[in-house]
């Protein structure tokens, strides 16, 4: 089965092609390349679902905040709007808005830690694909040490002179291969780590600047007026 493989991959590839060349590299770099390949797979899954989370449009829709100023004297609608939205400044905004009765310091309290909490989820796994890339430099490592080890050994235990030069070039190329993998996984996986890094500061910002704006827009008297009823209330039953 193999063998047909490797026939199907010669007669797809032309010889000295990219597709070739890279196929043949992934071939001779011994037993590291399947846990590099699980790195690389890992990697690119982990990328892929954090972008997608940290976009802007995600973290605060276009127009939640405009639609939440229009219902400044109606707060059990603005709730209900937050609740039907999945953003993480809706959730922010859902405990400010909870939180309308209270002082501005406990508002503020309370917008903070729901801010955190959000922002915490988007660093979910950013644990895991940061190590990545110090994981597959090492298994690249390893695998050179032990293709390196592996060809001294079979060059020392050949009783022959001819020949040994180019064992050891053709053994020296082979084990490089498994440091070149691991370089290429870990190299791009740094880098988009500390691009999603960029976004979630980003969506920090925005889910300030959109407090911000909700502040900005809140009349007091609106979102105060069901505690001043309720103490009414409570006054003529005292009376």
């Amino acid at each position: 089965m193999w063998s047909l493989f490797t026939l199907m991959q010669s007669e797809a590839a032309p010889s000295g092609s990219i597709v070739s060349t890279v196929l043949d590299m992934v071939l001779k770099g011994g037993w590291s390349m399947v846990p590099l390949g699980v790195c690389s797979l890992v990697a690119v899954t982990l990328i892929v679902e954090r972008s997608i989370l940290t976009r802007a449009g995600r973290i605060a829709p276009a127009g939640l905040v405009e639609t939440l100023k229009g219902l400044k004297r109606h707060p059990r609608q603005a709730l209900a709007a937050c609740q039907k939205d999945a953003s993480p400044l809706a959730r922010v905004l859902e405990a400010t808005i909870k939180a309308r009765h209270e002082t501005r310091d406990v508002q503020d309290k309370l917008a903070l830690e729901a801010g955190e909490r959000e922002v915490l989820k988007l660093k979910q796994r950013m644990r895991l694909l940061s190590v990545l890339p110090q994981v597959a430099t090492m298994l690249g490592l390893l695998g050179t040490v032990v293709g390196m080890i592996r060809t001294f050994t079979v060059i020392a235990a050949s009783g022959e002179a001819l020949g040994k030069t180019e064992r050891l070039a053709q053994g020296i190329y082979e084990a490089w291969t498994a440091t070149a993998a691991g370089l290429v996984i870990a190299i791009p996986t740094l880098i988009a780590y500390h691009l999603i890094l960029a976004r979630i500061d980003r969506a920090a910002s925005q889910l300030d600047a959109g407090v911000r704006a909700w502040r900005e827009s809140e009349e007091p008297e609106a979102l105060v007026e069901p505690a001043a009823s309720v103490d009414g209330e409570l006054a003529l039953a005292k009376g």
